[in-house]
């Protein structure tokens, strides 16, 4: 399963009419809406905001006033040739007076998803982990030795130091026994997918 390293985009202009592509990296379903939200209030006076995206099993789309089937199934149908998850795709469109039809929204929209993947970093995901740890000071070296190859998403420092960190299931056993000899506590947040 593949997904991107980071958010990227691009622009196309196809008969004055200017599609603006968001490739956005995701973990979960709840974000789609503030990214959406985002994107609405950078770009207020684009015409259409149509969106697919695939989170998990998960995997919607809308046409967003759009002819049916014209915007949200043709990017949906790109994440999905491209073997793509965790992604939301947002393409949005500036009417330019001239109207495509339905094949050229088709078309249009589609080649915008696509042209946008060539400039996005491709990556694979596997099975891993959320997990959230805490230790004391002292043992600050040793964890971020541990963890020189997880990606950590929150520190905070009171008492003791708290981590959460990402890992995949291939080192979590190994990294597990060694953080539990090093630790005060160690929870396991959620099953997901991370980078290989």
């Amino acid at each position: 399963m593949l997904s991107i390293k980071e958010n990227t985009n691009n622009e196309i202009v196809i008969n004055k009419s200017k599609f603006i592509t968001y490739l956005i990296k995701i973990n979960n379903e709840t974000e789609v809406e503030d990214e959406l939200n985002n994107l609405k209030k950078k770009h207020t006076g684009a015409t259409h905001y149509c969106y697919a995206y695939i989170c998990g099993n998960i995997k919607r789309f809308n046409d967003d006033g759009e002819p049916s089937g014209t915007a949200g199934v043709p990017i949906l149908s790109v994440l999905e040739n491209n073997n793509l998850n965790n992604v939301l795709c947002v393409v949005i469109r500036y009417f330019g007076g001239i109207k495509l039809g339905a094949g050229g929204l088709v078309r249009a929209y589609r080649n915008s998803v696509v042209d946008c993947l060539k400039t996005a970093n491709i990556i694979e995901l596997i099975d891993g982990f959320k997990l959230k740890i805490e230790f004391k000071y002292d043992q600050s070296n040793k964890i971020d030795y541990l963890l020189k190859d997880s990606l950590i998403i929150d520190k905070s420092f009171g008492e003791f130091i708290h981590y959460t960190f990402l890992i995949n299931h291939l080192e979590y056993k190994q990294i597990c026994n060694e953080l539990k000899l090093n630790t005060n506590c160690i929870e396991t947040l959620e099953n997901i997918l991370v980078e290989k």
